[in-house]
């Protein structure tokens, strides 16, 4: 279901901005658009869904509208022209009242510099926007601990902000945003000005914390790594524009532009392709309750010299040999759980693909990928693995 849902979004700045359009729709680059009219391009004619729950990455270099798209969400910027649904309600044209209403509630932001207060404490800091609505001091207090254990500063309640390094006065302002319990939080370079370490860890915590509360998160940032790691789906923009929206595999195998595709060609391809997009159907299986003259016949027609055995509900059982079956056959038993091999080498759909290399490399069979229940999905072989590290075709 979508929380968020984008529809023909424009954002311009300058004087007089209508005349901007008829140039938009003969296709005035932004450059071209600044130089007759003075006015610059942010945001131009953008549509996409966010869905309840999703973590959505919008990045892109410096210039691209990303931070201007993101403050048209919460309207901290008002869209020139077009429309930001929340819940179904176009904050883009909605009163002020109801547009503070739905900023104090449905949604809150966190920013790239941490924007605390240095004269209060970190307990008060993260109190401050249940203070704005109104919320009685108690109530106060026991939320924003709450939030400050989420975040593993609770022991921290009682410092001022410069007792804290860069990496925990971040998460103070994460916990700050969480405290008022938004449906929606939106992260404008949230951790762009942290060390790379501490950078690496805040985005596992983020990680594990979008894992229990299943927010809907937006997330600007212009490092490709940190977008593949973090979204669900990235979209990626340029001057104004999204030039694709995907999940990070799609985004990585399937680049829809010369300017996306320059974007990914440096990535370490094995840390964000999983199994489940290089595996392959297997060629043939063995239903459990067939005998070994069948499983000869199989494995002959597809010129294959194993065969992966199931259920009737496709639950790996194991992999057999031909000449395990060819040797039944002769011996004229019916018997194929006799010649089963169950030490197949298994993997989840989600394991990454630089996991997957060390064990195809001392497997006697291809990877079998299996789902929590054990029921075969695909299977991978070792040469699948190295056309997916180049990002070839098999």
């Amino acid at each position: 279901m979508e929380k968020i849902k984008i529809e023909n979004l424009y954002k311009v700045f300058g004087k007089n901005t209508k005349r901007v359009f008829p140039l938009i729709e003969k296709n005035y680059d932004k450059e071209e658009i600044l130089k007759k009219t003075g006015c610059t391009i942010g945001v131009n004619n953008v549509s996409f869904e966010v869905e309840d729950g999703e973590f959505f990455v919008v990045m892109g270099l410096s210039g691209s509208g990303k931070s201007t798209l993101i403050r048209c969400l919460n309207r901290l910027i008002k869209p020139t022209k077009g429309s930001v649904y929340i819940d179904g309600k176009d904050i883009a044209k909605c009163d002020e009242e109801s547009l503070i209403e739905i900023r104090r509630k449905k949604m809150s932001m966190v920013f790239q510099n941490f924007a605390l207060f240095p004269h209060r404490t970190i307990l008060s800091n993260v109190e401050y926007g249940l203070e704005v609505q109104g919320i009685d001091e108690e109530t106060r207090k026991e939320k924003s601990l709450e939030a400050l254990n989420l975040v593993g500063l609770k022991d921290y309640a009682s410092s001022k902000p410069d007792e804290l390094s860069g990496g925990m006065q971040q998460r103070v302002g994460l916990a700050r945003a969480l405290a008022t319990d938004p449906d929606i939080l939106l992260m404008d370079e949230a951790f762009s000005a942290l060390d790379p370490l501490i950078r690496k860890d805040m985005q596992d915590e983020l990680l594990e914390l979008q894992a229990k509360m299943k927010k809907t998160i937006v997330f600007i940032t212009h490092d490709l790594n940190e977008a593949l790691k973090l979204g669900d789906r990235i979209a990626i923009m340029k001057d104004g524009v999204i030039e694709q929206i995907g999940t990070p595999e799609e985004i990585l195998t399937n680049p829809n532009s010369k300017y996306v595709k320059d974007f990914v060609e440096d990535v370490d391809r094995t840390k964000v392709l999983t199994a489940s997009s290089i595996m392959q159907k297997p060629n043939a299986l063995l239903d459990y309750k067939d005998g070994p003259n069948v499983a000869v016949r199989f494995m002959s027609e597809e010129g294959i010299a194993s065969l992966y055995v199931v259920d009737k509900n496709r639950i790996l059982k194991g992999i057999v040999k031909i000449e395990d079956a060819t040797n039944l056959v002769k011996k004229q038993s019916k018997q194929i759980n006799e010649i089963i091999d169950k030490d197949v080498p298994i993997v989840d759909k989600d394991t990454p693909m630089e996991d997957l290399l060390p064990m195809a490399k001392v497997a006697k069979y291809p990877l079998a990928v299996v789902n929590e229940n054990n029921k075969l999905l695909g299977i991978i072989k070792r040469s699948t693995i190295i056309g997916g590290i180049l990002g070839e075709e098999e």
